[in-house]
Formats: structure tokens, sequence, C-alpha cells
């Protein structure tokens, strides 16, 4: 009886040890992954498993065999057209600032596609997007961006 119960207890206590190192990295900075480069498969996978609806990210395609670089990302969610855009500026504001040599992202959401390119998403904010250093710091000027419905819809004219 004595050896079960050490046995028992030893084995709850791996069970813990392994739990505890298995835990969830969605609370990662992502900023950690600034001047990460298109190839870096695991960079960009991490990156984009963190941004907006990242649980829906269905696959990520890295364009790397020539200039320019691309991403493609294919999602599985149904969302108003609305939140596709708001999603597309947003993960591609985080990736262009994240993602140094990112030259543009496809973003496809079923049957709608959403190609954005850095220059013409840098354009838009009027702001070079690999001077943001702090999450915290991109989050605050992303969602001051995205409060103006008709700017967004513009950009996607």
């Amino acid at each position: 009886m004595r050896k079960i119960m050490k046995y028992m207890f030893f084995s709850i206590t791996v069970m813990l040890f392994l739990n505890g190192c298995n835990s969830n990295s969605s609370n990662e900075d992502l900023f950690q992954f600034k001047d990460s480069f298109v190839g870096d498969n695991s960079a960009v996978v991490n990156i984009t498993n963190q941004l907006h609806s990242g649980e829906h990210l269905d696959g990520v395609e890295l364009k790397t065999k020539e200039k320019p670089y691309g991403i493609i990302l294919n999602y599985d969610m149904e969302k108003s057209q609305q939140e596709h855009k708001d999603t597309a500026i947003y993960n591609a504001t985080y990736i262009f600032a994240l993602v140094q040599n990112a030259d543009w992202i496809t973003f496809q959401f079923g049957n709608q596609e959403y190609k954005i390119t850095k220059e013409n998403l840098q354009s838009w904010y009027g702001t070079d997007l690999s001077e943001f250093t702090t999450e915290e710091e991109l989050e605050s000027f992303i969602q001051e961006q995205l409060e103006d419905e008709s700017k967004v819809n513009q950009f996607f004219s």
C-alpha cells in the first residue's frame, strides 16, 4: 500500500511539472520577435497565432523565393466584412512592425481577400512601422486608427 501511495504521489508530481512546462505562450511579448524575417517560419507563425483571430488561422504560406517577400494568411472565420478589414489592418501592422523584410500580406477570409503592402500601409498611417519599440505603443496607435471606420474603408478602396 505504501509503494502504491509513493507511486501515485510521484506520478502526480511529474504530471504537474510537465503541465507547468507546457504553459500557454499567448502572454508572450510580441516584440521579442522584432526584426524577424519572412523566412523564419517559427517567428512568423508565433506572431500570427497571437494576433487578432489567431485561433481562426487555418494556414500560413511564406513567399520567400524572390523579392518582394510576402505572407499569405488563411482564416476560417465568419465575421462581417468590416471585422475582416479591421483584422487585416491590425495584423498587417504588427507583422510589418516586427518582420523586417515582409513587403506584402494577403489575408484570405473564405471568399474575401485583402492584399496589403507595407508601403501602402505606412503611407496610409504616415508612419514608419519599424520605429515602434513596444507592444503597448503599437497597440494604442492601431486602435486610434481603427476607430474611424470610413478611414479604414478608404484604405481598401
